[in-house]
């Protein structure tokens, strides 16, 4: 009787288990995938998800007094976020510079819509992942750096205001907006003329009551020969 290879067994087993392994990330990340788009349509619950997130986050660092570092990059990450949200798709800058289509500028250019650069859900994602993780983040002390965060909050709002200048300059330059307001009315299509003109005039009136008249007087007069 010949001896078994050793370690024959164990290659086996190794290579199901990671077959396992693979076979439930791929399940959940099929279920995730599903719970996604189940929520997709729910824009206001999304939302206020992300706001219970955000304020948990709050509470976390106020209570703990520090990540300030944490929070200051979880700041620049979402304003980020927010000009590609702000953003169209392919910049009017560009478009110009290689004699392309651009966005309407004058009420007589054809309509076209809004396309953002960062999609309304992959926004609300991002988001939400970023303050996940931050939250995360605030249980492990090698990422509180001590620092003194009202520099890190002033050089934030001045980045914001900066940031948000030269967007909203860029979006009355190309004379867009990142919001849909209402729905695009198209042209008015007239089916005949107008109705002033669909109106007898006064003197084509005068003229035909004046011929009308004529003609009473004509019949009256031949009925008088007649007797």
């Amino acid at each position: 009787m010949e001896p078994s290879p050793v370690g024959g067994g164990g290659g086996g087993g190794c290579g199901g288990g990671s077959g396992s392994v693979e076979r439930w990330r791929a399940d959940a990340s099929r279920a995730f995938q599903h719970y996604l788009d189940r929520a997709a349509p729910h824009t206001a619950g999304r939302w206020a998800g992300t706001l219970v997130a955000a304020a948990v986050y709050a509470l976390r660092v106020y209570y703990v007094q520090g990540f300030y570092v944490v929070t200051y990059g979880l700041g620049i990450y979402l304003l980020n976020l927010l000009i590609g949200f702000l953003s169209p798709m392919v910049d009017p800058e560009l478009e110009a510079l290689d004699a392309g289509p651009a966005l309407p500028t004058r009420g007589s250019d054809e309509f076209k819509p809004f396309i953002r650069r960062l999609p309304e859900f992959k926004f609300w994602y991002a988001i939400t992942k970023a303050f996940c993780v931050a939250f995360v983040m605030t249980f492990f002390s090698v990422f509180d750096v001590p620092v003194f965060w009202p520099i890190l909050l002033c050089y934030w709002i001045v980045l914001f205001v900066l940031t948000m200048k030269r967007q909203i300059v860029h979006m009355i330059k190309y004379k867009y907006v990142p919001f849909s307001i209402g729905k695009q009315a198209g042209p008015t299509v007239r089916s005949g003329p107008p109705v002033s003109q669909r109106i007898p005039s006064a003197p084509f009136i005068r003229r035909l009551c004046c011929g009308g008249c004529m003609q009473s007087g004509a019949k009256i007069l031949r009925l008088a020969v007649d007797e």
